[in-house]
């Protein structure tokens, strides 16, 4: 029987392997893999318990063995050789003209294939590029381009909060993100806040999502009336990890108070709703008889376009 597991090769990529139960394979095992014409080398990350939808498990590399010392030593060389591939690549899309930026290099184990991870803003025709690099390189050559998250994960470094970067470090696969998480974690709506290094929206805006909603939904909102110690006010601020709320007063000076000293006004969040619609029939025949026109049938805007 074949299991499926998820792997991550030197350059950062991931795919779905399918190996044999016999060879026992591990989380952090190094395998050897056949992939189309080569062998390739890769870490398993995880297991999974089918592939993916556009995949089926006959498709599948298949994993032939646990790689030994000398498949670990090649790989180690061909790291070598790979950096030493890239100012002949950069050479070549400078002669070229192109617009792209070479992330890394990669050679497969046995050497028959040489991919180049790089990145973009737009299409770009290449295949000029993989003419001249095959024959400067002598092996077959293959162009991917990747996203600048991707590009982050694979170069690493050190975010905002003084940690690695959670794509680099933990983060295995990039999830959808938006600026409502943002809002609804209470950050401030500024590219500094809420983008991370690759200059997209932080990741973290997403795995902590869940937990922010479950915070929120024992905290006031902002703009309600409460009582406090102090006497009444409006919330203005909350934070929602330390549970404590910013009150200010009429007087226009705010002081914070933890959650549990404060009593929400909910009569008079009420009443400032309604306060703008004392007199609804009254202000919709105002709005009406702005809008009709001259002649009282509301079609004296249209005459006058058509005119």
């Amino acid at each position: 029987m074949e299991k499926i597991w998820l792997i991550k090769l030197e350059n950062g990529a991931t795919l779905e392997v399918r190996a044999d139960e016999a060879l026992e394979l591990a989380v952090k095992d190094i395998c050897v893999f056949n992939r189309d014409f080569y062998e390739e080398l890769g870490e398993i990350i995880r297991n999974l318990e089918s592939p993916s939808m556009t995949s089926r498990v006959g498709e599948l590399p298949q994993v032939i063995r646990k790689a030994g010392t000398q498949e670990l030593a090649t790989a180690n060389e061909n790291c070598r050789k790979a950096r030493n591939a890239m100012p002949t690549i950069q050479q070549w899309i400078d002669r070229l003209n192109l617009q792209m930026v070479p992330v890394n290099a990669h050679y497969s184990l046995d050497c028959k294939l040489l991919t180049v991870q790089f990145c973009a803003d737009g299409r770009v025709d290449f295949r000029e590029l993989v003419k001249e690099l095959s024959r400067a390189l002598s092996t077959r050559i293959e162009l991917r381009q990747i996203g600048v998250r991707d590009e982050t994960g694979i170069c690493g470094g050190i975010a905002v909060c003084g940690r690695p970067l959670c794509c680099s470090s933990f983060l295995k696969e990039f999830s959808s993100i938006n600026v409502k998480m943002a809002k609804e974690q209470d950050l401030a709506l500024t590219p500094s806040t809420i983008s991370g290094v690759c200059g997209r929206l932080k990741c973290c805006l997403k795995y902590e999502h869940d937990g922010y909603l479950e915070l929120a939904k024992e905290m006031p909102r902002k703009g309600e009336m409460c009582d406090t110690p102090a006497g009444k006010g409006r919330i203005t601020d909350r934070n929602l990890l330390t549970r404590n709320v910013v009150v200010t007063f009429e007087n226009g000076v705010a002081r914070t108070f933890p959650v549990s000293e404060i009593t929400i006004d909910r009569k008079g969040g009420e009443n400032r709703r309604n306060s703008g619609n004392e007199h609804p029939e009254k202000n919709n025949g105002e709005h009406h008889k702005k809008h009709s026109g001259k002649n009282g049938n509301g079609h004296n805007g249209d005459k006058q376009r058509n005119a």
